[in-house]
């Protein structure tokens, strides 16, 4: 594809900055989010995630840099762009007299849907959001909270948006809450766009094709998960399930790679293996080399072998430690 041709970002930011008195809550941040992506915005309290959200969402003003959404300047005419975004903020307000049925309608009026369209919307997105026939018309102030996120994103949800911002959106709920909002993700992957601020970093990795981490109003990492492990994990770790003698098997190791460590070794039940794990410095490559010539070793009796990729939580606590060691509370620069 030419870049003539090339499809606009659905977001572009370019060093965005945005101050609230004494404190910096942005300091500068650039990413952009393809059509069809699934993006994790990830940070700790205070990081600038809300912040980034609520501009993108043109309900506050940026101090500076530059950021379009859907093609729409947010610096020239933010009310545009709320003609093709949906948004979930983290406390979402919701009219507990009214039956969800109602407020559905009545949102969809708002955002300028009529007529069969109006009603074919609200039907697609009860749908979507597993709203059956008997809570769509049961009042929201008589709905668990789960059910309550699930009106808040099939009101954002109503428009047919080309990108959906969701900060927090399942926060506080059970599992089975919860994966109604990845089905819902999964469903319009590709023909919709998602920003997902979560602190449920096991959410954020099963469901997101890449992820940004702030810490201090500043991007730290930003990459798929692939890309984020080789980053930020220097070792390969590695498990293997044998019933052999562990000096051998540190032996034949050693003998492949001096660097090779083992970490830990446990008994399997009652069978008599023992599950070994180590960790190397030259890479899977190396863990998958030890592994085939372990095989060929007739002393050696291999049942089980694993390579042990680094989760989300490891890579952001990693992406995050120098930035909070090097900032105050006033996220200042420390001296």
């Amino acid at each position: 594809m030419s870049v003539e041709n090339k499809p606009l970002p659905i977001i572009e930011v370019v060093n965005l900055k945005k101050r609230f008195g004494r404190i910096q809550a942005l300091k500068g941040i650039s990413f952009s989010i393809g059509k069809g992506e699934i993006v994790g915005f990830l940070g700790p309290n205070g990081a600038g995630k809300s912040t980034t959200l609520r501009i993108l969402s043109g309900l506050i003003p940026a101090d500076s840099g530059e950021a379009k959404v859907c093609g729409v300047d947010l610096a020239q005419e933010e009310g545009l762009v709320r003609n093709h975004i949906g948004y979930l903020p983290e406390n979402n307000p919701l009219p507990e007299d009214l039956r969800v049925i109602e407020y559905l309608r009545f949102r969809a009026l708002l955002k300028g849907l009529e007529g069969s369209r109006l009603k074919e919307r609200i039907k697609v997105v009860l749908d979507i959001c597993d709203l059956e026939r008997k809570i769509s018309e049961r009042k929201i102030g008589n709905l668990s909270k789960g059910y309550r996120q699930r009106v808040g994103i099939a009101d954002s949800l109503l428009a047919e948006p080309r990108l959906v911002i969701l900060d927090e959106p399942t926060i506080g709920l059970d599992p089975h809450q919860s994966a109604v909002t990845r089905k819902m993700m999964e469903r319009l992957r590709g023909e919709v766009s998602f920003l997902l601020s979560s602190h449920i970093l096991s959410e954020v990795e099963a469901c997101c094709d890449r992820m940004i981490i702030l810490s201090h109003g500043q991007i730290v990492a930003e990459g798929t998960l692939h890309d984020l492990q080789k980053r930020f994990v220097n070792k390969t770790t590695f498990q293997i399930v044998a019933s052999s003698n562990k000096i051998d098997i540190q032996k034949k190791i050693r003998l492949l790679d001096q660097t090779c460590e083992l970490l830990q070794d446990d008994p399997v039940e009652v069978s008599g293996k023992r599950r070994y794990n180590f960790s190397t410095d030259k890479g899977e490559h190396i863990a998958e080399k030890i592994v085939r010539t372990l095989l060929e070793e007739n002393d050696i009796r291999i049942s089980e072998f694993q390579i042990r990729r680094p989760d989300l939580e490891t890579i952001f606590l990693r992406a995050t430690k120098k930035n909070w060691e090097e900032h105050d509370f006033l996220n200042r620069t420390k001296i």
